[in-house]
């Protein structure tokens, strides 16, 4: 079943590090199938928090976002992301 790993940006607080993230994470998503859906597009928040931005990425399978996450490669670039912005993350299952 699909799965969606949505990423919700709530606060930048180091742009040279968000930057090194940006260049650094398309390629840490080699050899796993994971295709952007949304990626930090016009939003209107309805209910809850403000935030800077969304990115909704879909996976063929929850435990195939989740080896992605976790995966060595993602995990090295994550680094530069949490230096760089403030995030909420969840994996989600589709219908």
């Amino acid at each position: 079943m699909t799965a969606y790993v949505v990423m919700i940006r709530d606060e930048m607080t180091d742009a040279d590090a968000f930057g090194q993230y940006a260049k650094s994470a398309p390629g840490a998503s080699a050899g796993h199938a994971v295709t952007p859906r949304a990626f930090y597009g016009r939003q209107e928040i309805k209910e809850g928090p403000e935030c800077e931005g969304v990115a909704i990425l879909e996976c063929p399978a929850f435990e195939q976002a989740k080896a992605w996450y976790e995966s060595p490669e993602y995990q090295e670039v994550m680094q530069h992301r949490l230096r760089g912005a403030r995030y909420r993350v969840v994996i989600v299952e589709g219908m």
